[in-house]
């Protein structure tokens, strides 16, 4: 038998962050500096000859970039090969892969690997959330055509997308799923096999997009793993986490959890420990949640729920279930985001020769009182507590998550827009300044340009022709000027170079 699985383990090194994918991409589309995903084909054969009795092999591939389709659909084409090949078939598939250009979100990328080329398109901000991909180019259908075979993974499927396959079994609980993610609570997903908790706890993390899921998750958990220990004692709470777990021993060690979800029928392989009593599995809730959690579900009559009385195609009852996900989370979202924006300083407070002006700060009851007018009621059905839900998001890891990035995100717009406001007034800035004046300036301009990325700026034609002029200039008037830094004496040279 042959599965995929998606595991996700922490990296005690970070890396840095400061790349296209990481600046244009969506944010639940950004690489993880601080975990790797490790994308998973095993096999399992009888085989006589084995001491074991099966021929068992799996084919891992470890990347920092979350795209679970487009990995997963690649081990697809590679393992069966490898399996059979070995390793000349895995150097051959490295070197056509080592070819392949970088991701640039919002580019559409032909990706040759053994006699396919694999189609896909990196969502960027720009793109709206659940939008459809641009039409192919004359170009891209000429490659489709003259492929063996191809495919196209797109905005919709880079991601493992939210499909009515994956939640069927937990569909009537799904507007309280929706609310435990939000608030990073800790779930336990107990299935049947590796793939089905897989595709569960991905599917759980990926329906709050395009809000970026900020806790930690484990798709397959083992008792093999190194967190074995702190995830099953009773001396401390469980972490802000989901783990998908497919062994029936963790009915008994983690049944302290808060919620836990149940999809399909475990199976009891194997003698449990005597000291271990398990209720039996047929009483097992599907979606067990503690008591005194203080938690208030919203209430509604979900429309996924009358497509499925009416009998829809699944791809229709995907669909719907998406929609439904997306126009909860962007309700909730919405005043959020024009509350923090808000907070930005008008650009009219942005002058050249000053600092940028500060960000004000968040204030939690400043926000509680816009939503009297400018609530999550006005675009949503839901009926419920929404001051209460906002006031434990407040407190959860996605919230911080979401606030760091947006901040990280105005400041950097802040520095742009006073780059911006310098570059529109440097030449006639510079006429009547002493030579210190200028050379002060242009130490503060490289120092700027340097800590941002070129493909950040983004600044329009006419302020980079402005930009350049001014450097132009600058150097024209320095050129014939040497002095000494400190002293102000003109008996040793420096060099000046504008970056």
């Amino acid at each position: 038998r042959d599965f995929s699985v998606c595991i996700h383990l922490y990296c005690s090194v970070a890396i840095g962050t400061a790349s296209q994918i990481h600046l244009r991409a969506w944010s639940l589309l950004q690489r993880e500096s601080a975990h790797y995903f490790g994308y998973v084909y095993f096999r399992q054969v009888k085989d006589s000859s084995m001491k074991r009795g099966y021929f068992q092999k799996s084919l891992v591939l470890v990347s920092r970039l979350p795209y679970v389709n487009l990995f997963q659909s690649l081990l697809q084409l590679i393992a069966p090969e490898y399996f059979d090949k070995l390793e000349p078939c895995l150097e051959a598939v490295c070197n056509e892969i080592d070819q392949w250009p970088p991701p640039v979100p919002g580019q559409t990328l032909n990706l040759p690997v053994m006699g396919v080329v694999i189609q896909v398109r990196i969502p960027s901000r720009v793109d709206k959330p659940g939008s459809s991909p641009p039409v192919m180019t004359h170009l891209d259908r000429l490659i489709r055509d003259h492929c063996v075979w191809s495919f196209l993974n797109c905005v919709s499927n880079l991601l493992l997308p939210v499909t009515d396959r994956c939640f069927q079994p937990v569909l009537i609980h799904i507007q309280m799923l929706w609310e435990l993610m939000l608030l990073g609570e800790p779930i336990v997903v107990m299935a049947p096999s590796p793939t089905v908790s897989s595709e569960m706890v991905l599917a759980l993390t990926s329906c709050l997009a395009p809000l970026r899921y900020c806790c930690d998750y484990r798709p397959y958990f083992t008792i093999h793993d190194s967190e074995f220990k702190e995830y099953t004692t009773r001396t401390q709470a469980p972490p802000n986490i989901v783990v998908g777990v497919t062994n029936p021993f963790f009915i008994k060690t983690l049944q302290h959890w808060p919620h836990i979800l149940r999809v399909g029928e475990l199976r009891m392989s194997g003698d449990l420990p005597k000291q271990v009593k398990v209720k039996k599995l047929a009483k097992l809730k599907t979606l067990d949640t503690k008591p005194g959690r203080s938690f208030s579900p919203l209430r509604s009559r979900c429309l996924c729920l009358q497509g499925i009385q009416r009998k829809r195609p699944s791809e229709v009852q995907s669909a719907l279930l998406r929609r439904h996900l997306l126009e909860l989370t962007q309700s909730f979202i919405i005043p959020l985001e024009h509350y923090i924006a808000s907070l930005m300083p008008l650009q009219r407070a942005i002058t050249p020769w000053k600092n940028p002006p500060q960000i004000r700060p968040f204030r939690q009851e400043d926000f509680m009182k816009t939503l009297e007018h400018a609530g999550p009621q006005l675009t949503c059905v839901l009926k419920g507590d929404w001051l209460g839900l906002y006031r434990r998001f407040f407190k959860s890891p996605n919230f911080d998550g979401w606030y760091r990035q947006r901040h990280k995100e105005m400041t950097q717009k802040l520095e742009a827009l006073h780059l911006e406001a310098i570059c529109e007034n440097i030449v006639a800035w510079m006429k009547d300044k002493s030579e210190v004046e200028i050379v002060d300036l242009v130490l503060k301009l490289r120092e700027k340009l340097v800590s941002f990325p070129p493909f950040f700026l983004n600044l329009p034609l006419s302020v980079m022709a402005g930009r350049d002029q001014g450097s132009h200039l600058l150097l024209r008037k320095l050129s014939s000027c040497s002095w000494t830094w400190r002293t102000g004496k003109r008996d040793s040279h420096e060099s000046l170079v504008f970056v």
